[in-house]
């Protein structure tokens, strides 16, 4: 007799191969989970473990009071040392497209100590949520202090950079940006949110930038689907007769 762990790999084979073939499109809805279960003579609970290998790879999405769809292709989020870009995975995917809700607040928690402020200043929160025009592609929380947070900021903005630029208008340069970089799972708000798989890392990164008095200017709390996304960082090193000259 199959064990539960053989049948949920056959199941999501099966599946993963008629989506690969076609006769599953992108968009499609799976038919039910009791549907599928009684197609596959196995309880739901193994129906939904083999559904769950297929949402952890980014072929399936389930999404809440309406069922399980086959996802479209997915674009790559490369995210730079110090800003983020988007590289789409193929010329007929949507431009990314970032919503933004504009929030006034109080400094609590962590954000008094991101922030570098006292308990109750208050902050802008910038929640913004990118959409390829099919699926949710990351999210990300940015604070600033209420004096430097521009007025109207659009509602919607074609890319994160877009917003970026905005936000600098107000501020002073920067001298220091901060960056920490982890990957863990996903809060169930950012799987919800994001609709993935709460098995599917997301590399969660956390900016702080300050300008040449030392205030911190913004803190920016990024969270990224771990089977889209990439994060490099470029060093720059000075040539020892520089450092000597200076």
């Amino acid at each position: 007799m199959q064990s539960v762990f053989s049948h949920r790999h056959v199941i999501a084979a099966d599946i993963r191969t008629q989506i690969s073939t076609g006769r599953i499109k992108a968009g499609e809805r799976l038919p039910s989970e009791a549907q599928l279960a009684s197609h596959y003579t196995v309880s739901t609970a193994t129906l939904r473990s083999a559904l769950a290998v297929l949402q952890g790879e980014g072929l399936v999405e389930k999404i809440h009071g309406k069922g399980n769809f086959v996802r479209y292709p997915l674009g790559r989020i490369t995210y730079v040392g110090g800003g983020r870009s988007t590289k789409a995975a193929s010329a007929a995917e949507s431009a990314l497209r970032v919503s933004v809700r504009t929030t006034n607040l109080q400094a609590h928690g962590q954000l008094i100590g991101l922030l570098r402020v006292s308990a109750n200043s208050p902050l802008t929160e910038y929640f913004c949520l990118s959409d390829d025009g099919t699926s949710p592609h990351s999210l990300a929380r940015i604070y600033v202090p209420h004096d430097l947070s521009p007025a109207n900021l659009p509602e919607e903005s074609p890319c994160f950079n877009c917003i970026e630029a905005r936000l600098a208008e107000l501020r002073p340069p920067l001298a220091e940006v901060r960056e920490r970089v982890t990957a863990r799972p996903p809060t169930p708000e950012e799987a919800a949110t994001l609709r993935i798989s709460s098995a599917l890392a997301v590399l969660s990164i956390t900016r702080v930038a300050a300008d040449n008095t030392g205030r911190v200017v913004e803190a920016a709390l990024l969270v990224l689907p771990g089977d889209r996304a990439d994060a490099f960082f470029t060093t720059h090193h000075m040539p020892e007769e520089k450092r000597k000259s200076g």
